[in-house]
């Protein structure tokens, strides 16, 4: 299932027209958590702006993220990243 998150939320990000180069660590990572690569100014924008929770140093727990979240989560790490 945490395989099949990562997987979502790198596809959804591609289909909103990011370059998946910029997103692919996400999917070669393998454990609970996935390092996003945010910067602390981007995660405190997702916590501000999005009610997104992540660590400060951008780890985002694959395994609380359900299939309906995904679309949710790439539109906001794209706000942040823009």
């Amino acid at each position: 299932r945490i395989i099949s998150m990562r997987a979502a939320l790198v596809a959804e990000l591609v289909r909103k027209g990011q370059p998946e180069q910029r997103w692919k660590h996400i999917t070669d990572q393998i454990g609970m958590f996935a390092y996003t690569g945010l910067s602390p100014q981007q995660v405190k924008r997702l916590l501000d702006e999005h009610s997104i929770y992540l660590t400060s140093d951008g780890r985002m727990s694959m395994a609380g993220m359900k299939t309906a979240d995904v679309p949710v989560v790439a539109e906001a790490m794209i706000n942040v990243t823009s």
